[in-house]
């Protein structure tokens, strides 16, 4: 909105100044500002009255230490992520983006989905929560809108050779490259020289016209995308501030893809797929950052609130939505490496605890604890330990999946 003001203040009435706005860094910055602010000033506020309210986590007793202590810690701190990210994005974005839409449609949407989770748990005293088909239809539901739009959006293009030759046009007697986009289900593969792949391609044995049927392949791979990554970022909020950290550490990586896609100059001298209009994202991505940092003030151990599955599935879903967009999602295993271990774990244990008990009639464990997090707590290592070291790792990956723009 304010975004609106501002240009109009600067393009009408010429105020010197107000032009700022036009760039993404400064309201990226700006909404970092925002974000940490409401978060941390706020937050308090929204943590008081979880606590007055009597929303206080349920902990399962699973013979860790430390745990009984963190029953009755407010839960569904996840609100102050939505809030401190919402308000910034509706502020200073341009709300006519289509990938800042479909961003503030997946933060409601899973939001949403998570809140419910919680409130049946807390309020209706279910430990199950929200069943667990319905939480796949509602992740599969995003899946094919997110899918539906990146389609058929016609602002949703690429160009994908930023180097290439466009044509001459003149515009206000200045001569310059007019840019060409088109529609493409292309993506980018990490480590590859010819890094471009296009999922229209997997169906072209069956001849001619194949490309109009690259839905069928593009929608289902968002859909999985997007159940992975938000179950998965849900498995991690275990311990006091390993989710948001390792998230956070994630969402500064994609980012910095965001920005230098969505520029035309450094996607040319980068040589990668110039995505036209993604570098807003950049905007959204920094509210979100600013909001996860500000939630990991309360959240560090010890944990004075903890997101919850309000939390937790918004964080997953926006992370795969950032990436599926700017067409990274194939960086996913790497950038999210935190989320796919700690998802990895559990199918590795409950499918070796099957295979164990019906081939020796008694199931055997790989862990001593799935997720991944539990087993260090069982192996008697404190929780501060286990999230630095995790946020450590996070970093790591988060360096090697910026290096991939180079390291093909």
């Amino acid at each position: 909105m304010l975004y609106y003001l501002f240009e109009y203040l600067n393009k009408a009435l010429n105020i010197p100044g107000t032009g700022v706005f036009q760039y993404i860094t400064f309201r990226s910055a700006l909404a970092l500002i925002l974000s940490l602010l409401i978060s941390t000033i706020f937050g308090k506020r929204i943590i008081n009255f979880l606590r007055n309210q009597q929303v206080g986590e349920t902990v399962r007793e699973l013979g860790l230490e430390g745990q009984s202590q963190k029953a009755g810690t407010p839960t569904m701190g996840g609100i102050i992520i939505i809030i401190a990210t919402l308000i910034p994005v509706l502020l200073l974005t341009k709300l006519n983006n289509i990938y800042i839409i479909l961003l503030i449609v997946t933060t409601i949407w899973m939001g949403t989905i998570g809140f419910i989770d919680d409130y049946i748990k807390i309020f209706k005293k279910d430990k199950e929560g929200l069943k667990g088909i319905f939480k796949v239809i509602g992740q599969v539901g995003l899946g094919i809108i997110v899918g539906s739009v990146l389609y058929l959006h016609p602002d949703v293009t690429i160009r994908k050779e930023a180097n290439y030759k466009a044509p001459m046009v003149q515009t206000e007697n200045v001569i310059q490259q007019a840019p060409i986009e088109e529609k493409s289900t292309a993506t980018t593969i990490p480590f590859f020289k010819n890094n471009e792949f296009d999922y229209a391609e997997i169906l072209a044995w069956t001849g001619d016209g194949y490309e109009k049927w690259a839905w069928l392949i593009f929608i289902p791979f968002v859909i999985f995308i997007i159940t992975a990554v938000s179950n998965g970022a849900n498995l991690t909020d275990g311990i006091d501030g390993l989710a948001a950290g390792t998230s956070a550490i994630s969402v500064l990586a994609l980012a910095i893809f965001t920005f230098v896609s969505g520029n035309i100059v450094f996607s040319n001298y980068l040589n990668i797929m110039y995505i036209p209009d993604s570098g807003e994202m950049t905007v959204f991505i920094a509210a979100f950052i600013g909001a996860l940092v500000g939630f990991l003030w309360y959240n560090s151990y010890p944990a004075s609130v903890f997101m919850g599955d309000t939390g937790s599935l918004t964080i997953g879903g926006i992370i795969a939505v950032l990436a599926i967009s700017v067409r990274k999602e194939m960086l996913i295993p790497l950038l999210c490496g935190i989320f796919l271990a700690e998802n990895f774990s559990v199918v590795l244990q409950v499918a070796y605890f099957k295979y164990t008990k019906k081939r020796f009639g008694e199931g055997r464990r790989i862990f001593l604890m799935s997720p991944l997090h539990h087993h260090y707590q069982k192996k008697g290592y404190h929780e501060s330990k286990i999230v630095t070291r995790f946020w450590i790792v996070g970093i790591l990956l988060a360096i090697l999946s910026i290096v991939t723009l180079k390291l093909r």
